[in-house]
């Protein structure tokens, strides 16, 4: 662990975030960390269960003069975003997040933090650790998956779990308690393609500079969608210009917004006359990102584009059929905020984000994160896109669909927070809804009638490789938790 953070340290905070942030722990390759949860179990004497899916769950019994007091369940998820820069030769499936310390900032060495949610994990193991704080029965949950459809909390069996009060410590600001968010679902569509040969010149066209950002709580921001940007560029380009299509390539993570996207071009015709015509290609390409950037200075100040003479020679780009019909998805498959609320100010009623796409040797494969507070509006976005690639000849598949988490008018926890947040601050917490999915939802029907709330230290680019955290605030809202868990609510 960094001295540094090291002397910021509180109640071991960061010393177990340091901990599991030396353990690979992208969604699906939880075994390690999710066995470093059990080692510490055991070491504690708690009680625990390991479930199939690798989630953890683990039982602190009551202190003296706490036994009757309904048992509180604080939860996380232990996986995270995996996101690093270009360049970057860092494994998330085997080397640990370095963590650097800049001034109040915790960040990574070129990849995401994973702030989101490790802070939740150290904050349990900080708290079940502490053999001075007194407290109610404290359960803990820390699942997995969450980061790709919410898996783990899906599979999760709390029949042995005796919780009348859920804190999940998967939010993002310190000064906000959340008490309902959007369900969501993840979508697949592919398109077939075929190709032809063909001799020409071949280069390849990159976008980069773009801040991406997580497909919920940044979607409302106006920032570019690297594949959708690209895809306009490509559309508008045609109107000048005979090209083919070989590869494309737009973001890794359905719930991430891309930042970056690539493709490999290639422009037909007799070996003499390619090189002019390669200027000319090259002319019209650098006024369309003149534009953009103009466009785009507010939300994407730091756009780029880099073109790479690849050379002439035979290649396989896409059938000219082919490549109309991928087109004509990727520039009219409905992507952003797609419905305000009418009930909330400011809040996203219902988005969709193409995370990743990818042209393949057979197919295109187009990967997007759906949102929505509306059961029956989210599936008509799906149903959309279903549409769109059906009659283009493609498939579609929806799958990992989570359930919204309902706003409850009387909450007990709720109120205990705001009076614990006011005494500490002299300030009035603000009381939210939030468009990013989080487990409660899940939880909340596993565990009927269950009073929960999500909160969190500030936290900033989550999803990116400027992902960062408040130090400060990380121990500040940890000590609102061990005073939450101290005084008795009532209610």
């Amino acid at each position: 662990m960094e001295k540094t953070l090291e002397q910021l340290d509180y109640k071991k905070i960061f010393y177990y975030f340091s901990e599991i942030s030396k353990i690979p722990r992208g969604s699906g390759n939880e075994k390690g960390v999710s066995d470093y949860l059990v080692e510490f179990a055991k070491s504690h004497n708690f009680e625990y269960i390991q479930d199939a899916s690798n989630n953890v769950i683990m039982v602190k019994e009551a202190t003296p003069g706490y036994e009757n007091e309904p048992a509180i369940i604080l939860q996380g998820h232990m996986d995270m975003v995996c996101e690093k820069l270009k360049d970057s030769t860092h494994d998330f499936t085997k080397d640990g997040i370095k963590l650097l310390v800049d001034g109040d900032f915790l960040h990574a060495d070129g990849t995401t933090l994973g702030g989101d949610n490790g802070i939740a994990v150290a904050y349990i193991l900080a708290m079940f650790s502490d053999q001075e704080i007194e407290h109610p029965r404290l359960e803990a949950i820390i699942t997995t998956d969450e980061e790709v459809g919410l898996g783990g909390a899906q599979a999760l069996d709390l029949s042995s779990l005796k919780g009348k009060y859920l804190i999940n410590l998967d939010s993002e600001e310190e000064d906000c308690v959340l008490t309902s968010c959007a369900g969501g679902m993840r979508t697949n569509c592919t398109l077939p393609i075929n190709r032809v040969d063909a001799f020409g010149r071949r280069f390849r066209i990159s976008l980069g500079g773009m801040q991406g950002g997580h497909s919920g709580s940044d979607i409302d921001k106006n920032r570019a969608n690297a594949p959708i940007l690209l895809g306009r560029l490509l559309f508008e380009l045609r109107e000048e210009h005979s090209f083919g299509l070989i590869t494309m390539q737009g973001g890794f993570k359905d719930n991430v917004i891309p930042r970056e996207a690539q493709a490999e071009l290639m422009i037909m015709g007799e070996e003499g006359e390619l090189e002019d015509i390669f200027a000319r290609v090259k002319e019209s390409i650098a006024k369309l990102m003149a534009k953009y950037k103009q466009e785009l200075s507010a939300s994407e100040p730091q756009l780029k584009y880099e073109l790479e003479d690849l050379g002439n020679g035979e290649y396989r780009p896409l059938h000219p059929v082919s490549f109309e019909k991928m087109l004509f998805m990727l520039v009219h498959m409905p992507n952003g905020v797609q419905v305000m609320s009418s009930h909330i100010k400011g809040l996203v009623e219902s988005s969709l984000n193409l995370g990743a796409f990818n042209v393949e040797e057979n197919q295109a494969v187009f990967v997007s994160a759906l949102r929505s507070s509306l059961y029956e509006y989210k599936h008509f976005m799906s149903n959309k896109l279903n549409y769109m690639i059906s009659f283009l000849g493609g498939e579609h598949r929806e799958y990992a669909e989570y359930p919204g988490w309902e706003y409850k008018p009387e909450s007990a926890l709720r109120e205990h927070y705001k009076r614990i947040y006011k005494e500490h601050t002299g300030k009035e917490i603000r009381v939210e809804a939030i468009h990013a999915g989080l487990e409660c939802g899940i939880l909340s029907e596993k565990l009927p009638g269950v009073d929960a709330i999500s909160i969190g230290p500030d936290m900033f680019h989550v999803h990116t490789i400027d992902e960062k955290l408040s130090i400060s605030s990380a121990i500040r809202v940890y000590k609102l938790l061990e005073q939450v868990v101290r005084e008795k609510i009532r209610g």
